[in-house]
């Protein structure tokens, strides 16, 4: 059982909450045994678990106190387990989610669970995106950040149609082809020029009159992807 906090695996664990460490050992910590069965079921395989006195996980123990103090949950935790990142190579359809210059990892994190569960094809992180793998973008993935191919690229780079989402003056949005890269902006901000130049149409989710100025980027992608058309079934012969 690990007893001191100066042990290097408490140290790694500690390290990897910036940024920073995280891209140069390209780590990343997952919070809980929910996590760790998620990561598990995609194929993937940590490089250390952690886990409290009397846990099922077979990770190496640690001290309760100390596990609570290298978590960013707080007391509590009873596994911690560090993973390698996994980046595909390039961007992938038949439906591509482009985000740009999301600055909020939960927005990032939600982003990529419903691109998991309604989509099949890559999530491509632009320019001034968020991290997908600090803790609350991992726990706001509720593990697909684990299933879910992640790419670094330029809108450029995406398949076409590409299909930019807007909060204002896009056409209402209706039904989206079953081949597209949704292209999302930062809420604010929305997308810049230079993207939009690169999208064949723009769309909106209306809202009612009145009511909030926009939506949450996270949910305003999830609306979207869920409007996108199925291809029909391969027909037998």
């Amino acid at each position: 059982m690990i007893t001191s906090p100066h042990n290097d695996k408490l140290k790694l664990v500690r390290k990897l909450s910036e940024r920073r460490a995280r891209e140069r050992e390209s780590l990343f910590v997952s919070e809980g045994e929910d996590l760790l069965a998620a990561g598990l079921a995609a194929g993937a395989r940590p490089q250390l678990v952690l886990c409290a006195p009397g846990s099922a996980s077979g990770g190496l123990e640690v001290a309760s106190e100390l596990l609570g103090q290298v978590s960013s949950l707080g007391s509590g935790t009873r596994v911690i387990a560090v993973w390698p990142q996994r980046w595909a190579e390039a961007p992938e359809g038949p439906v591509c989610t482009y985000l740009h210059g999301l600055a909020d990892p939960a927005n990032v994190g939600a982003i990529i669970r419903s691109a998991h569960a309604l989509a099949t094809g890559s999530v491509v992180l632009g320019p001034g995106c968020a991290d997908p793998f600090p803790p609350q973008a991992v726990r706001a993935s509720m593990g697909s950040v684990f299933g879910q191919p992640l790419v670094r690229a330029g809108v450029g780079e995406t398949p076409q149609p590409r299909i930019a989402l807007v909060a204002h003056g896009g056409e209402a949005l209706q039904r989206l082809p079953a081949e597209l890269t949704l292209c999302l902006g930062a809420e604010r901000a929305g997308l810049p020029e230079d993207v939009l130049e690169q999208c064949e149409t723009t769309v909106t989710i209306p809202i009612r009159p009145g009511a909030a100025e926009s939506l949450n980027v996270a949910a305003a992608a999830a609306i979207a992807l869920q409007r996108i058309v199925s291809p029909a079934p391969e027909s037998t012969p």
